[in-house]
């Protein structure tokens, strides 16, 4: 075996072993595919035509070999995340299918797995409260339920049939304190413990997080403030404080959905485990977003500030505000934009194209 280990490049190249099905590449002539619209992977093939001959797979026979061969379990259809990481799978080519079960009934979620025989399951389900976090606030049983007891029922089921489970939670369990100053840049780490607990909703997912620690085939995605390019969304963070009288003006980490995403799917081909600060770097405050809204979609738009203390009065819960580090993401995913960056990219530039060409948002 010692032998083996210090002369690898013995045995050659056998990389064609990571295909399933090895006839594939006596074909002559494999053209060149577009990337997937979604996905983050760029490789592709030569096209090179001639007489039939054994091909090298590269890494795009790996890559669609490895894609053919994923079948993802999302928990979440009737959800906004739930729903977006549908449209994805379908344009990755990726098979999936939406769980049927609750997440606090395990033999409903050992049904879903033991049709569907899925490689990863993906959870964005999970209680918010409508139309905001103040209804968990009168109804903190059912909150339990879902984020604590369902969530943990779901990671269990998976490690009993070794699956990795994909957690779609949220960084609202921390707020701005004495070593992590407001404007100071210094953001809380995956490893930092929550400090939030000003809302129920917070509460629950701090809880659940520290209990999914001692899963190892959990990979638990922090997600904040989520915004995506459908500005009629709803759950869109734009959307909402755009239809607010007033707001209030604090830097905080977001999440761009639209960039995300597709690296959440990546992470779920990487088999990524452990606590993730699934935001873009940096932070942006609630007025530089309004201005950005402003300049590329309503140059009529208008908007007024009020103070924490006047929030509370209107408001049953207090809210998370604070910066994530993101360094961990961004050092394995260097293409990464930064929060404004992504801003641009993602929401602005699309929206004002469609405005341009006359299409409504």
């Amino acid at each position: 075996m010692e032998w083996y280990v210090k002369n690898p490049d013995w045995w050659g190249d056998v990389s064609g072993a990571l295909v399933p099905h090895p006839r594939m590449l006596m074909m002559s002539g494999m053209g060149k595919s577009s990337s997937d619209v979604g996905s983050i992977d760029t490789s592709s093939v030569s096209n090179n035509s001639g007489p039939m001959r054994m091909v090298n797979p590269g890494s795009k026979n790996i890559h669609d070999a490895q894609k053919s061969s994923l079948k993802f379990l999302i928990y979440g259809r009737t959800g906004w995340i739930g729903g977006l990481l549908g449209r994805i799978c379908d344009k990755q080519g990726i098979a999936y299918n939406y769980g049927n079960g609750r997440l606090q009934d395990r033999a409903q979620l050992l049904a879903d797995i033991q049709n569907v025989k899925p490689t990863h399951v993906l959870n964005a389900a999970g209680v918010t409260g409508r139309p905001n976090v103040d209804w968990c606030e009168s109804h903190k049983p059912e909150t339990t339920i879902t984020n604590v007891v369902g969530t943990l029922t779901l990671a269990d089921v998976c490690r009993e049939h070794g699956l990795l489970m994909m957690n779609f939670a949220t960084g609202c369990i921390f707020e701005y304190d004495a070593g992590h100053p407001i404007g100071s840049g210094i953001g809380f780490k995956e490893e930092d413990k929550p400090n939030f607990t000003g809302s129920f909703y917070s509460k629950t997912k701090a809880m659940v997080e520290e209990l999914l620690k001692e899963y190892d085939n959990v990979c638990t995605l922090r997600v904040r403030m989520p915004i995506s390019s459908d500005l009629n969304s709803p759950r869109n963070f734009i959307a909402k404080i755009a239809k607010y009288d007033k707001v209030v003006n604090i830097p905080n980490s977001m999440t761009v959905l639209d960039e995300l995403l597709p690296i959440s799917i990546e992470m779920a081909k990487r088999n990524c485990k452990g606590i993730w600060n699934f935001t873009n770097p940096g932070v942006i405050s609630h007025n530089e977003i309004l201005e950005m809204y402003r300049d590329n979609i309503d140059p009529k738009f208008k908007w007024a500030n009020f103070t924490l203390e006047e929030q509370a009065k209107i408001i049953v819960a207090p809210r998370s505000n604070n910066e994530m580090d993101a360094s961990k993401l961004k050092k394995e995913f260097p293409e990464l934009l930064s929060i404004r960056e992504s801003l641009i990219k993602y929401v602005f530039k699309p929206n004002k194209k469609n405005l341009t060409a006359g299409t409504a948002i």
